[in-house]
């Protein structure tokens, strides 16, 4: 099969690179590689070493391959679009030093629309003008990753930003010239977000270039929806559990992807609490064997 599976530094409660609460990031990989991984993200530019040589020898004494990174940054906040910029810049430069190119977008959590996560029928949306410049921002980052650097930009969906619903999504998709906006499918926060990843793949294969294997625990999930707590907070109670566990259909999907032809690299990710003592090595050994026993190899 030529679907190979990595795994992200937020499977060990990476989200923000300069938090102390971080594991350190040789343990990342250590476990990464030990749990049978042989491709991980970078996480958040900052957690791994930007000195290329550094990286480089790590990876190999880890033997694992950078699959791509994630600029977790405020698109929806013109006042921050320096720090946008500069998380993007960096992410490309550690991208192309290591020859990986997926260049993944998300839009951070937004404070309008954190307390909305999984209502969309509640969240606060954006006016027209608002939207064509939050929509722009995106564009421009994404024209800087595949102009400058040659890296394959992918839009990735996350609760509690303003790219979260199916709606906003499709809308965007849209309006985007699809041979410069791709879509990294994210199964687990379609599933936060109130819709099934199967159903959206059937309709938008053709935009998916990349996938994060993600579950979520329903019963956590209604619970956290109700109750409105915040994504952080919802990962620590365990809203994202192992794959067997959740409620993703992953069988499905691995017959979709397998129907379209898809190729190349699909990361899990189990968001988690660094502080709460989560077994992130036992889970990543157990989500990589699910995935091994429903055909992916």
């Amino acid at each position: 099969m030529s679907i190979r599976i990595g795994n992200a530094p937020c499977s060990w409660g990476v989200e923000f690179a300069d938090d102390p609460r971080n594991p350190s990031w040789r343990k990342v990989l250590s476990e990464c590689s030990a749990a049978g991984y042989k491709g991980i993200e970078l996480g958040p530019v900052g957690f791994m070493p930007e000195d290329p040589v550094e990286f480089s020898e790590a990876l190999d004494e880890f033997g694992l391959e950078l699959i791509g990174g994630v600029v977790f940054r405020p698109f929806h906040d013109p006042d921050k679009w320096e720090d946008v910029l500069d998380g993007a810049r960096r992410t490309c430069e550690a991208l192309t030093a290591h020859g990986a190119d997926h260049f993944v977008l998300i839009d951070s959590i937004s404070p309008r629309r954190a307390p909305t996560a999984g209502r969309g029928d509640e969240a606060e949306q954006m006016d027209e003008n608002e939207w064509t410049s939050y929509r722009d921002r995106l564009v421009s980052i994404a024209k800087m990753g595949a102009d400058e650097y040659g890296l394959i930009p992918e839009l990735h969906p996350h609760a509690g930003g303003f790219m979260d619903f199916e709606p906003e999504v499709e809308r965007l998709l849209e309006e985007v010239d699809p041979d410069l906006m791709k879509l990294c499918l994210d199964t687990g926060h379609c599933t936060y977000a109130g819709f099934d990843p199967v159903d959206f793949m059937k309709r938008y294969m053709d935009r998916i270039t990349y996938v994060h294997f993600k579950s979520t625990d329903p019963k956590v999930k209604s619970k956290v929806i109700e109750n409105r707590t915040g994504f952080y907070d919802a990962c620590g109670m365990g809203i994202f559990c192992t794959l067997e566990e959740g409620e993703v259909d992953l069988p499905a999907v691995r017959h979709l992807l397998l129907e379209k032809g898809f190729e190349g690299w699909c990361t899990i990710e189990q968001d988690c609490d660094p502080t709460l003592n989560p077994d992130s090595f036992g889970d990543a050994q157990k989500n990589r064997e699910y995935l091994e026993r429903i055909g992916f190899v």
